[in-house]
């Protein structure tokens, strides 16, 4: 059976998008981290966003904040509500005062299933924070 898509070794499935934008750094950041930003890449929360601390979306995502850096990176678990498993999802920052790139990566995901599911998820979301990025240049 050789080599299926996005499995790894250790971490079992995982997913991975990148893309850059004629923005800033920290604009990027802020947005990202923002009211609109969030619900656009995790949904609306029931809570606030803490390291260390629990969250639970209205469409029925849970997780836990392991690692927030300011203007670089936030790692979390990420579990969906019909999923039996959580995966670990990190976001990164990287760039400059002119173009800033998104690198969106999730691990530990169950399957091929999964993996296209969140697949989807990711490359629809990048699609609508470029579109808000772009729109007040």
């Amino acid at each position: 059976m050789g080599n299926q898509v996005g499995k790894t070794k250790d971490v079992g499935f995982q997913f991975g998008i990148r893309k850059t934008f004629p923005v800033s750094t920290k604009r990027v950041w802020d947005f990202l981290f923002s009211k609109k930003g969030i619900n656009i890449w995790l949904g609306q929360l029931k809570n606030e966003l803490q390291i260390k601390k629990d969250y639970e979306t209205e469409n029925g995502i849970t997780g836990l904040i392991r690692v927030f850096e300011a203007n670089s990176h936030i790692r979390l678990n990420w579990k969906s509500t019909h999923w039996e498993n959580t995966s670990t999802v990190q976001i990164r920052v990287i760039g400059n005062q002119t173009k800033t790139t998104i690198a969106i990566h999730q691990e530990k995901l169950l399957d091929a299933e999964q993996r296209a599911e969140m697949k989807v998820y990711w490359n629809k979301i990048m699609k609508e924070i470029g579109t808000e990025l772009l729109r007040y240049r």
